[in-house]
């Protein structure tokens, strides 16, 4: 199962079709634990036949870019738009990974989306997962679309 791949179509999907942006995917890593710095995250968590979460997160000011192109409105400031639209796009990319993991899709559920934002944090899966970090670029700048999941027994 090639997540690399599942993350950069369900990202350039979406992104074209939802934000009008492209964007340009870069080389995968495996890297666990990354600190987040004045970054905006957005996760779904899945459950069912594979279990884990997606996640993006976009730095700051590429958060406000995104919310401004999604919401065809001027964003100045980190706020409750902003980590509306990057938990939309979480919920987006937890839809579409969900389809691409799954026949029908009903035997995997995903979570509500929640986001954090700061100047600083770590967010870690506590599952025994597989895991890929894909960067993204764009105008502004790169995020990161990261997916950890694993198959049920």
């Amino acid at each position: 199962m090639d997540l690399a791949k599942i993350i950069t179509d369900a990202t350039q999907e979406i992104f074209e079709t939802m934000i009008m942006v492209e964007v340009t995917p870069g080389e995968p890593a495996k890297e666990n634990g990354q600190k987040h710095y004045c970054t905006v995250s957005g996760m779904v968590g899945l459950a069912g036949l594979f279990k884990g979460m997606i996640a993006i997160h976009a730095p700051d000011e590429v958060a406000k870019s995104i919310t401004s192109s999604f919401l065809g409105m001027d964003v100045d400031e980190v706020n409750e738009d902003v980590t509306d639209a990057i938990g939309e796009l979480a919920n987006m990319l937890g839809g579409s990974v969900k389809m691409a993991l799954s026949q029908n899709g009903k035997d995997i559920t995903l979570s509500i989306p929640s986001t954090i934002s700061g100047e600083e944090y770590t967010i870690n899966c506590a599952l025994d997962t597989d895991r890929v970090v894909m960067p993204f670029t764009m105008e502004p700048g790169k995020f990161m679309v990261e997916l950890q999941v694993a198959k049920q027994e």
